[in-house]
């Protein structure tokens, strides 16, 4: 499976696909990601590139397009929640879900990578990562907050649950008829679904339901002492379809790999040759960041760009 590259690198300095997937080619990369801030005119340009055999997409990021009425600036793959209790909320972001469905099986059957929402907590991530930073890991006041974010979670944890798995029915279903495969991705901030508990639960649930594991997500986790970042594919890899390769420093993630602190050969014992690579480095990494990080995973990983 070629080596791949997520549009969110330089989505948001281009108004249209052409552009957006020429730049892209120029330093090699000819298979990519659909990220979650494109227009339907920018979707609509890549579908015509992938037409003349000009690119491939191997997976979507839901929402692909953008929602109606949603500036791409602030556009999120959480901006509905799938996962609300409100359900006029949840009745959108379904919607909008089988719509990037639609566009994945527009783009050859690609896979559709989803979020699948939030607790209704205030979340204090950001607080512990602050903490974190200043080398406060061990400190009480982390270590209070960390005992109180863990228990309010678990307390209002079961209505989103029950709700998260209504949804993920509502979209399997919608999937098996276009013959679309569906990733869930592990999350960055604590009151995300699914917790790595969650994801066993939404599997015994669903067994034509994929993971899709992001490096720089698990590792926050293990940096904040949640958990170890091979727990998720220790338990998980056998149903692991696809990876967000960014590297982290930190609690600074969607860096280039190369640029932070994780070892991405602990990954290889669990990559498989059909397992979607894709690199999801965020601006500010450089075009030659870009290219090295490349350089570096397909040689890892044993994958061309094309």
């Amino acid at each position: 499976m070629p080596l791949a590259i997520s549009t969110s690198w330089n989505a948001s300095f281009h108004n249209n696909g052409k552009d957006l997937v020429g730049e892209l080619e120029h330093f090699g990369f000819k298979t990519l990601e659909l990220s979650f801030n494109l227009t339907c005119d920018m979707v609509e340009d890549v579908f015509l590139l992938q037409q003349q055999g000009l690119v491939k997409v191997l997976s979507v990021h839901n929402f692909c397009p953008i929602p109606d009425g949603v500036e791409r600036k602030v556009a999120l793959p959480d901006y509905y929640s799938l996962s609300s209790l409100d359900k006029a909320e949840r009745e959108k972001a379904l919607f909008f879900a089988r719509r990037t469905i639609d566009t994945a099986e527009r783009l050859d059957k690609a896979i559709a990578v989803f979020h699948t929402g939030k607790v209704d907590i205030q979340d204090k991530t950001k607080i512990l990562i602050r903490l974190y930073d200043d080398g406060k890991r061990d400190s009480k006041e982390f270590t209070t907050i960390k005992k109180l974010m863990i228990e309010e979670r678990q307390v209002k944890i079961r209505p989103h649950l029950e709700i998260i798995l209504g949804s993920l029915g509502v979209l399997l279903q919608y999937a098996k008829g276009k013959g679309i495969k569906l990733g869930i991705e592990n999350r960055y901030y604590f009151r995300e679904i699914p917790s790595l508990e969650e994801f066993a639960i939404i599997f015994d649930n669903f067994k034509d339901l994929y993971y899709w594991h992001d490096v720089g997500h698990a590792q926050l986790w293990e940096n904040l002492g949640f958990l170890n970042h091979l727990d998720y594919l220790h338990r998980f890899s056998n149903r692991m379809i696809g990876i967000h390769l960014h590297d982290i420093k930190g609690a600074e993630d969607h860096l280039p790999p190369l640029r932070g602190d994780f070892d991405f050969t602990k990954l290889l014992p669990f990559m498989k040759p059909e397992t979607v690579k894709v690199i999801e480095a965020h601006y500010p990494a450089t075009s030659e960041e870009i290219k090295n990080s490349a350089e570096y995973l397909g040689n890892l990983f044993k994958e061309e760009l094309v």
